[in-house]
């Protein structure tokens, strides 16, 4: 008992001194001991029980669109799991594995101009990231090396500063807008949904070969995800409001690096419009678990599927 309790203190600690560390605009950690007792302790615990029915290696996958806190809920769960379940945690970014800018300045020339913008299907190393999965789900456990990306400079990190996973983990954390995200039809794909589409891409060839991505290698790399979590925010609007809070973040703990301005981000979320669209419409019977987020950007509510 006396032990548990102290795991419970240690934990909650951790987690107080985490959202100190955090120069979040808004209200996302508003009320943070109900937070925690309420959404991820229960969240945790849901983990901590599947993974010990099974004893391999769990990956997770977290979804939500941009500026939704996937990062943030991410990094709070990895404590919660290590300091309160003591369970080996290791999380990263579908962000991570963004091709480099060379590679997308020649997919951009070879299908579509609008390659060269990072984040849809089709702008990340499917190559890496499935081998990376599939690495830490092994039995046999060698170090898994995760690469790690400056999207202040739009481009990979060196080597050297990628992530290394030397110890097998019990759970991955695996985060992004599109993880599980599903294809199209065909004769949906064919009206343009937001100003991007319609000038740009009068000719579907670029989101018909994002749709194919996803039909092919990424299927294949979400088949690999043994559960999904998705953050479901009100609707697409709020995509724009906390991508910017997100960017004015980006731009406070930076010095000299590039940031957005308003303008630049209006456009920037048009990339992402569809899927994320796409995704609050059929994502919510598909994911385990749905946190809803509501339009103070407070944790509303947790479904259990």
């Amino acid at each position: 008992m006396k032990k548990n309790l102290s795991r419970f203190s240690q934990t909650k600690k951790k987690y107080l001194t985490f959202i100190k560390s955090q120069k979040t605009l808004g209200n996302f950690f508003k009320n943070k001991s109900d937070q925690l007792s309420n959404f991820y302790l229960p969240i945790s615990e849901t983990i901590h029980k599947n993974y010990l029915r099974k004893k391999k290696t769990t990956i997770i996958g977290l979804a939500g669109s941009q500026g939704s806190g996937k990062s943030t809920i991410s990094r709070i769960l990895k404590i919660i799991l290590e300091e309160k379940f003591n369970l080996n945690t290791v999380y990263f970014s579908i962000d991570d594995f963004y091709k480099t800018l060379k590679m997308r300045k020649l997919m951009s020339k070879k299908v579509n101009k609008l390659f060269l913008t990072r984040g849809v299907p089709g702008t990340h190393d499917t190559k890496i990231l499935y081998k990376c999965l599939k690495n830490l789900k092994k039995s046999t456990f060698k170090k898994v090396v995760i690469p790690q990306f400056d999207k202040s400079k739009d481009d990979r990190y060196p080597k050297k500063k990628w992530l290394k996973v030397n110890k097998k983990p019990d759970i991955v954390i695996f985060e992004g807008w599109c993880v599980g995200a599903k294809p199209q039809k065909k004769k949906d794909l064919s009206r343009p949904i937001n100003e991007l589409e319609r000038h740009v891409d009068k000719d579907l060839a670029w989101r018909s070969e994002v749709n194919k991505q996803l039909k092919n290698k990424y299927k294949k790399i979400f088949n690999l995800i043994d559960e999904f979590i998705f953050l479901k925010v009100p609707n697409f609007k709020y995509v724009f409001k906390w991508r910017l809070l997100q960017e004015r973040k980006l731009k406070s703990s930076s010095t000299g690096k590039k940031t957005m301005n308003d303008k630049q981000i209006k456009k920037f979320i048009m990339y992402y419009e569809r899927i994320t669209k796409n995704m609050l419409k059929t994502f919510t019977t598909k994911a385990k678990l749905v946190i809803t987020i509501d339009k103070q950007h407070q944790l509303k509510s947790i479904k259990f599927n």
